[in-house]
């Protein structure tokens, strides 16, 4: 089956991709879906404990049965930005 895999933050860095279409055994789940990507990147992080997914913009864990045409979002966490107080 195919599923079209969209890349976020620091993983859209590190696949050098926006987002690709990916073939998986019929059944598969979002964790073979994570371990098969973090097998293909030889850079170990800690963004894969950390990572929220979401498949067709609906968050899912680990267990969540992956089906032929769906969208799985990676989403790394969020962090920085700035805290400037407006002056009024």
């Amino acid at each position: 089956m195919r599923v079209n895999v969209l890349y976020f933050g620091t993983l859209k860095d590190l696949f050098a991709l926006q987002q690709e279409p990916l073939n998986l055994p019929e059944g598969a789940t979002v964790e073979a879906l994570l371990s098969l990507l973090r097998a293909q990147t030889s850079k170990q992080s800690d963004i894969w404990r950390t990572l929220a997914v979401a498949v067709n913009r609906d968050y899912a864990g680990l267990a969540t049965v992956l089906r032929e045409g769906d969208e799985v979002a990676l989403l790394p966490p969020v962090s920085g930005g700035s805290q400037s107080r407006c002056e009024a």
